[in-house]
């Protein structure tokens, strides 16, 4: 599971209006770097000057969770096209003319925010804001807004458009929520006729076979589900990881990933990663964490050895390191006294296990 990203915002004119309109947003909107043409004669110190927008822009593209366009629509879509990925990966993009007579959303309007973004810009400008997702404009609820204003995950994106579509079509929404993580939204007197909320997963297969009607699954247990059920991930899981001096990456996340895929538990659930303070300079781990892009944390011997609930402490880490247990007290701990679901598993130079936090508990 990602880190939030910092919101930083690319500004980008090729004309005189442009740069003007650009420079006025930049003064308005925090975070935001202006690029300009190198043909326009009258710039800003703080302009950055390119020579090929098209070249630049592949350049700096993933570098901001989003940017603006004073330009026409059909020479964005045109430097856009080899960038663009999906609505998961891809940073908002809003549309200005060159007269700032519009502002539209062109691009990852819901869970990039350019939805949002267009409407900041007309604001400034004094702009008509463009919106064409179907969600706002028939003033419906967008499950994917839903999900990750909520710290969801979502695993699989192309199932985010019969989710949508059914609730245009006014179809009750089944849910699979056993952490009634969703709860006070989909229950609220706004939701509440759009969403069927489910605890018990048999209920949730019964319901689903009887009506075929569009699903949500929010859980971080890997089952077998139709491809058009949505399925999204809870930040409930947390990895303990020891390992001995200098043990290669690949090592650490091969045993991890064994770990999680054996038990059918999502990577995309997981939180962070946690061990011992004496590894804070373990390179394998430290990469581990980076490749993953996981916070890692560690802990000292003494709040190790405190935690209760180990089930297989060693009598031979406690005699090299001072602890009864890393993996599974770094888990538990990380956990904020969650539930050990993944005791630990080992090879020659690395131990995992999996503890679920507490406030997130899916039993």
């Amino acid at each position: 599971m990602k880190s939030p990203q910092q919101h930083k915002l690319a500004v980008w004119a090729i004309t005189p209006n442009g740069a003007r309109l650009a420079d006025r947003l930049a003064d308005s909107l925090k975070e935001v770097t202006v690029y300009i043409s190198q043909n326009l004669t009258h710039t800003r110190s703080s302009h950055v000057l390119f020579e090929r927008l098209s070249v630049t822009l592949a350049e700096k593209f993933r570098q901001y969770t989003g940017h603006i366009f004073i330009m026409s629509t059909g020479i964005v879509v045109r430097v856009l096209a080899p960038l663009v990925q999906n609505k998961i990966k891809d940073p908002a993009v809003v549309v200005v003319d060159d007269l700032g007579k519009h502002a539209i959303s062109l691009l990852s309007g819901h869970i990039g925010g350019a939805n949002e973004l267009a409407r900041d810009i007309a604001h400034i400008v004094e702009a008509e804001p463009v919106i064409t997702t179907a969600t706002d404009i028939n003033a419906l609820p967008a499950i994917d807004v839903i999900a990750v204003e909520n710290g969801l995950v979502i695993e699989n994106p192309g199932a985010i458009k019969s989710v949508n579509m059914a609730l245009l079509n006014k179809k009750r929404i089944t849910v699979h929520d056993p952490a009634n993580l969703l709860g006070e939204i989909l229950d609220s007197e706004k939701y509440e006729a759009l969403f069927n909320r489910m605890h018990d997963f048999q209920e949730f297969l019964q319901q689903f076979e009887i009506h075929n009607n569009s699903c949500v699954y929010i859980d971080d247990r890997i089952v077998e589900l139709p491809s058009h059920v949505l399925i999204l991930r809870p930040p409930s899981l947390v990895a303990g990881i020891g390992c001995n001096r200098g043990t290669d990456r690949r090592e650490i996340g091969k045993l991890l990933g064994q770990v999680l895929k054996t038990n059918r538990l999502s990577l995309s659930s997981l939180t962070c990663l946690a061990s011992i303070d004496v590894k804070n300079d373990e390179a394998g781990l430290i990469e581990t964490s980076r490749q993953l892009e996981l916070p890692l944390v560690f802990f000292k011997r003494e709040e190790l050895n405190q935690v209760r609930g180990i089930q297989n402490p060693s009598q031979i880490v406690e005699h090299h390191v001072g602890v009864r247990s890393v993996c599974e007290a770094a888990a538990i701990l990380a956990s904020r006294s969650g539930t050990l679901i993944v005791p630990k598993n080992s090879t020659k130079n690395v131990t995992v296990a999996i503890a679920r936090t507490a406030s997130l508990s899916l039993e």
